[in-house]
């Protein structure tokens, strides 16, 4: 695996990558949602369709994070740009729900191939007391490109004359631009003999059980806490639209305030190292998963578009946090030759709440209205608030209770791990 190395420039190389990146995704996940009403889709619909730009990823996340753990990153991330550029156009050219289902999985597939890789890379070149700083640095990333991507999209769909079908559509395909864009910074993002031996020595100990990370104390907490605050994030992205449709809110005002979302989210991630310095991982998660849940709820209320505005800052800080932290919390928790995959574990359990959210949200938006959701949003963000007062303060010794379950699920695994 990478040693931790000085100077810090390629993560700069790298937040610049996701930016590129997300921004394509953020602009083409709400102009998926208006080209579908578009096309005749209804509040369920859309949440199928929302449903299946995770569903693909479920099959492949743990081989890929398998992969990983042995290999380089970058030729992940070379791909996943590929297939989200290719699923932002495909979208955009697609003229029936079924073909904008399939190319939204493949976009998600590339989301998944590429936050994989760079996560890694992060992991790999962080020395442990680095690592939220530099998560949350890399985190800044998507938050960019969650900042521009839905003013960008807000500023090329129309609802008048019936243009929502051309304007989504050519809103697709400026995703797709920015997604090769990507490519301008992926170079030298980890070194060419990054995983000479490491991967070898890891192979002749033999696999982590999947089963062993996942009774790690500290994994599942994390796990749980990103698919909560990923799930508010993605249904806040493909349902405000929805809202702003049954409340005569622009599509452009729509835009802005998912970007004002984004931008409090960069807030927050920018002072979060002294907000850990000041109340300690517990009390930041804790408080900040509990604040979140009461604003989601309140978007249920019919509400201003001013006060709307105000919730969503305040919510966009709050879920600023819960993502970085996650991050560190599996990896430190993770065996050393098993980060990769304690990762892919945690974005398997992402991809499973933007399956299982979207498609709960349909549900209950088509039975209760578009407001419904954010409800459910909120129980699910208490969920996560109350786990985090339950997950234990430092994960650190968590790599020695590994091996201790490894060994009751594969004494070959076992012997790798205590080599290790």
């Amino acid at each position: 695996m990478n040693a931790p190395t000085p100077g810090r420039g390629w993560l700069l190389r790298l937040v610049l990558t996701f930016a590129f990146a997300q921004t394509a995704v953020s602009m083409a996940r709400p102009a998926v949602s208006y080209r579908a009403l578009a096309l005749g889709a209804d509040e369920t619909a859309v949440g199928v369709i929302t449903g299946v730009y995770a569903l693909l990823p479920l099959l492949v996340a743990v081989p890929l994070g398998r992969r990983t753990d042995h290999g380089r990153c970058t030729p992940l991330l070379m791909a996943g740009v590929a297939l989200i550029t290719g699923g932002c156009a495909l979208s955009g050219v697609a003229g029936s729900l079924p073909a904008m289902a399939a190319w939204s999985g493949v976009m998600g597939l590339g989301h998944l191939c590429f936050v994989i890789g760079a996560q890694s890379i992060v992991a790999r070149r962080s020395a442990p007391d680095e690592r939220d700083r530099n998560f949350g640095h890399f985190t800044i990333g998507a938050s960019l490109g969650q900042l521009i991507g839905p003013i960008g999209a807000g500023l090329l769909i129309s609802e008048h004359d019936g243009a929502m079908a051309r304007t989504s559509a050519t809103a697709l395909l400026v995703s797709a631009a920015a997604a090769a864009c990507a490519c301008t910074a992926l170079w030298r993002l980890e070194r060419r003999d990054a995983n000479r031996g490491g991967g070898a020595a890891s192979a002749a100990g033999g696999r982590v059980p999947v089963l062993g990370i996942l009774r790690t104390r500290g994994v599942t907490a994390g796990i749980f806490i990103s698919l909560s605050v990923l799930s508010a994030t993605d249904i806040l992205t493909a349902y405000l639209p929805v809202v702003g449709e049954a409340h005569h809110i622009a599509p452009a005002t729509i835009g802005l305030l998912l970007s004002l979302r984004a931008a409090a989210t960069i807030a927050c991630r920018l002072v979060l190292t002294p907000m850990l310095r000041f109340l300690g991982r517990t009390v930041l998660l804790t408080t900040t998963c509990a604040a979140a849940a009461v604003l989601c709820a309140a978007i249920a209320v019919p509400l201003p578009v001013w006060a709307l505005a105000l919730v969503l800052a305040v919510l966009g800080f709050c879920l600023g946090v819960g993502q970085p932290l996650s991050m560190t919390t599996v990896v430190q928790a993770a065996p050393d030759d098993a980060r990769s995959t304690a990762l892919a574990l945690r974005l398997t359990g992402n991809r499973l709440g933007q399956v299982a959210a979207p498609a709960g949200a349909g549900l209950a938006a088509g039975v209760a209205g578009a407001a419904a959701p954010f409800v459910l949003l909120g129980v699910l963000l208490l969920g996560s608030a109350a786990v985090a007062l339950r997950a234990p303060k430092e994960a650190g010794g968590a790599r020695r209770r590994a091996g201790t379950v490894g060994r009751s699920d594969s004494r070959k695994a076992s012997s790798g791990r205590s080599g290790a």
